[in-house]
């Protein structure tokens, strides 16, 4: 957690794991070539800034990290942005977004940028196929929760979720200033969500794992 190293192996002897899942084989290379993609990306010169977005809900128990959500502004980069989960629809520019509710809504209308990390704290976020093995969706039998899968079919890059009951508390979850800040430094999509999760043993950690859109390549 919150980790300087960047030989995971050699430093922790540790290898962190992400699953490649998709609903499709093309929506898998899809995503593989929005992590390609992200590689340095933020750098070019003439580019409108990228956004983290942070959207506070009125579910008490999954809203518990709003606390934690960076102050809005400018911040190395990147526009810091907060608003309710109501305006979440035909955001842009995104390449990060988290929040706290069961179901997500308006995903389809979302505008991503390659390397986009995107997760919601809620108890089966990370559950990615239902019992008979097609890909969850977020009309998914199990409580109506949305899945991972279902934000990488919506573009962003990587994901995060739990796959049992986690109750909500915070060491179960990526940290929103953690996740954030070592993004920003160029860390890997896999780095920055295992560093922003100290306890990691319900985990699920979904997308493409080299993207580093902040890397200077």
């Amino acid at each position: 957690f919150n980790s300087p190293a960047v030989r995971p192996f050699d430093d922790l002897s540790l290898r962190p794991a992400m699953l490649l899942a998709a609903g499709t084989e093309a929506a898998a290379r899809a995503l593989i070539d929005r992590g390609v993609a992200a590689d340095g990306m933020v750098w070019r010169k003439g580019t409108p800034l990228p956004r983290a977005l942070y959207l506070p809900t009125h579910d008490t128990a999954r809203n518990v990290r709003a606390p934690w959500y960076p102050a809005p502004g400018r911040f190395a980069g990147v526009e810091i942005a907060r608003l309710p989960i109501d305006e979440l629809a035909g955001q842009s520019r995104l390449i990060l977004l988290q929040t706290g509710i069961a179901a997500v809504p308006s995903l389809a209308s979302l505008h991503w940028l390659p390397g986009a990390l995107a997760d919601h704290l809620t108890s089966f976020g990370g559950r990615i196929a239902t019992h008979g093995g097609e890909p969850a969706s977020s009309e998914w039998a199990a409580g109506g929760q949305t899945s991972v899968v279902e934000w990488i079919r919506s573009g962003a890059t990587a994901s995060h979720g739990t796959v049992s009951e986690p109750c909500n508390h915070l060491q179960k979850f990526p940290q929103p200033q953690v996740l954030l800040l070592h993004y920003l430094q160029g860390a890997t999509a896999i780095e920055a969500y295992w560093k922003s999760v100290a306890w990691p043993q319900q985990s699920l950690f979904v997308g493409e794992p080299l993207a580093a859109p902040f890397a200077r390549i």
